[in-house]
């Protein structure tokens, strides 16, 4: 099977030199990548370039993107979109990006490639950054759709709820849900059944390939 997994932060610009990003290793994505090409899947691994995970890709492509547009259009570039057989959006996204940028001071100049500390303060107003998961299904319409909800505030149930919103949202098949939220390990959920544990990213990734292959054979 085509399985695509993406891995790793995005970033936003500030300027020319500083970002808004999330902190995301990519360690899951590329151990989950290794495992799938292991199992005898073609993978196409896309790392945000802020990565700190070294681990090598043993197999498959690997690629690397930057901002959430960057990913788009790598995404969009893909041929046969249609044969991708699976998409694990592992990835850290960023969910703002600068709309504007304004000085304390009335000659201070937001176009400049870096912006200088010796102007006073800045004041950066954030907006939505582009959400990928959102058009996952309209680009890969026969892929079974895995996303990937971390989740700070509330507790267990109330980040599984989430998970749910997001697969509706977002017409995805399955939701991985961790966090302080959710607490030690990870909750998987899919429109197929109840809600399973799993204690740590080894047994997570064991049945992330279990199902695949359950759903392949049907």
């Amino acid at each position: 099977m085509r399985v695509v997994v993406t891995c790793g932060p995005s970033y936003e610009p500030v300027d020319q030199v500083r970002r808004l990003t999330n902190f995301s290793t990519g360690t899951l994505g590329i151990r989950l990548a290794n495992a799938l090409s292991a199992a005898g899947h073609d993978v196409l691994c896309l790392k945000g370039q802020a990565a700190t995970c070294a681990d090598p890709l043993e197999l498959g492509h690997l690629a690397h993107f930057g901002t959430n547009d960057e990913l788009q259009a790598q995404l969009e570039a893909i041929e046969a979109r249609e044969s991708i057989g699976a998409f694990f959006h592992v990835a850290a996204l960023c969910d703002f990006r600068i709309a504007s940028i304004s000085g304390d001071s009335d000659s201070a100049d937001t176009g400049l490639p870096k912006l200088s500390s010796r102007a006073g303060g800045w004041t950066l107003r954030l907006e939505p950054a582009r959400k990928v998961i959102s058009g996952l299904r309209a680009l890969f319409p026969a892929a079974r759709i895995v996303g990937w909800k971390y989740e700070l505030n509330g507790d267990r149930a109330s980040a599984m709820a989430k998970g749910l919103c997001q697969m509706e949202d977002n017409h995805t098949d399955a939701c991985v849900v961790n966090g302080r939220a959710y607490g030690e390990g990870f909750g998987w959920c899919t429109r197929e059944g109840p809600a399973v544990h799993h204690a740590g990213p080894s047994e997570l990734i064991e049945a992330l390939i279990q199902w695949l292959a359950c759903a392949q054979a049907r």
